[in-house]
C-alpha cells in the first residue's frame, strides 16, 4: 500500500503514467493542426482579400469633388442604382493599367462608375484625369484617406460593386482586367439589376 509520500512498501516511487503519454501527444497534435491549416490555405486565392463589408451598407461619408469637377461623392449617391466605386490615385501605377478599361466601360455605358481619389495632392488628380480621361460620374477627393480606411481599402486600385440599396456586393483588390470584368463583375451587376 502506498504511503502518504507516494512510495510503495518496496520503496519505489510510482510515477503517473498518463501525463507522460500526454506530453508525447502535444507535439503530434500541434503538427497535425499545422498540416491541416496549411492544406486549407492552399485552396485560397492569395489575390482575394476578404472584406468584412460585403453585404453591408457602404460607410457613411461625404467627399468634396476633385478639383475641376462639380460632383463630389457621398454615401447617399450610391443608392438607387447598381454602380461601381473605384478607389484610385494619380501616383498609382496599377491605376494607369486599368484606366483604359474604365474609360471603355464609360463609353459603352455599361455601369455608372464613381471614383474615390485616395491621398492625392489637390491638383494632381485633376491633371491626371484631364490628361488621360475621366471615367467617373462622381469623384470624391479623400485627401486624408479617412474614407478609404472606413471602406477597408488595402491599397489602390480597389473596385467595389454596390447594389441599388447601397450595399457592398463585391470587392476587387488590384486592377480590373477584361477577364475579371467578363467573368465576375458584369454577371454580378446583371444579377443585381434584376
Amino acid at each position: 500500500m502506498p504511503s502518504s509520500s507516494g512510495m510503495t512498501r518496496e520503496g519505489i516511487a510510482k510515477r503517473p503514467v498518463f501525463p507522460s503519454r500526454l506530453l508525447f501527444l502535444v507535439p503530434a497534435l500541434a503538427a497535425i493542426a499545422l498540416i491541416v491549416a496549411f492544406a486549407l490555405g492552399l485552396d485560397r486565392d492569395p489575390n482575394v482579400l476578404p472584406s468584412t463589408l460585403i453585404g453591408k451598407q457602404v460607410p457613411e461619408f461625404s467627399l468634396p469633388p476633385v478639383k475641376g469637377r462639380s460632383l463630389g461623392l457621398a454615401s447617399g449617391d450610391l443608392r438607387g442604382e447598381v454602380s461601381l466605386v473605384n478607389v484610385f490615385a494619380s501616383w498609382c501605377v496599377a491605376c494607369r493599367e486599368e484606366h483604359p478599361l474604365l474609360m471603355e466601360m464609360k463609353a459603352q455605358g455599361i455601369v455608372p462608375i464613381h471614383g474615390i481619389d485616395y491621398k492625392d495632392k489637390l491638383d494632381d488628380a485633376a491633371r491626371w484625369l484631364d490628361a488621360i480621361g475621366d471615367p467617373y460620374t462622381r469623384t470624391g477627393a479623400d485627401i486624408g484617406g479617412r474614407v478609404a480606411i472606413d471602406w477597408g481599402v488595402y491599397g489602390v486600385p480597389e473596385t467595389y460593386v454596390i447594389d441599388r440599396t447601397g450595399r457592398i456586393a463585391f470587392k476587387q483588390v488590384g486592377p480590373i482586367t477584361q477577364q475579371l470584368l467578363r467573368e465576375t463583375i458584369m454577371p454580378l451587376v446583371e444579377r443585381l439589376r434584376r
